[in-house]
């Protein structure tokens, strides 16, 4: 495992833009590079080599991956629905939304589904507490869910990754 020439420049510049021995704060951006230059997660291997590259210790690298739930710590789906679930999100239906989609899916948080299309994560609060419940699928958000928009976006997903293949 190992990045092209270009990523591995990439990091450099991602490197340089810290001061010289703070190195750790590139951490977050390179694991960004990672995990989109190597399938959608980050195996302990990726990890490993990040930490490499960084010049810090492994331990350094899985305590951030494990904290933040942007990182994928096993392969997802090709969507990836992370369903909010702090208060507001809970109280205004994100525990239901989420049995529907187990419903509609057959997957629960942490699942993807058999024929790697979805997966689904419950996820901290992704800053958009007016627009509940909601989710983030990719770069969008998805707000005001419901069964019918769960319905929709499913559907949407089926005809872009028909479309793209």
């Amino acid at each position: 495992m190992k990045f092209s020439e270009d990523k591995i420049q990439e990091v450099q510049q991602i490197i340089a833009r810290y001061p010289q021995g703070k190195q750790k704060s590139a951490l977050i951006p390179v694991l960004h590079l990672a995990q989109q230059e190597f399938g959608g997660w980050l195996s302990t291997d990726t990890m490993d080599y990040v930490a490499t590259l960084l010049n810090l210790k492994p331990i350094e690298v899985y305590e951030v991956a494990t904290f933040y739930s942007m990182f994928n710590l096993k392969p997802v789906g090709k969507y990836m629905f992370e369903v909010c679930q702090t208060g507001p999100c809970m109280l205004n239906g994100s525990d239901e939304i989420v049995k529907y989609i187990y419903e509609k899916l057959g997957i629960k948080p942490g699942e993807t589904t058999t024929d790697g299309m979805f997966t689904l994560k419950t996820v901290e609060c992704l800053g958009a507490c007016g627009y509940a419940p909601m989710m983030q699928q990719g770069k969008h958000y998805r707000e005001h869910l419901t069964k019918e928009k769960i319905d929709a976006i499913v559907e949407e997903c089926w005809k872009s990754a028909v479309q793209n293949n």
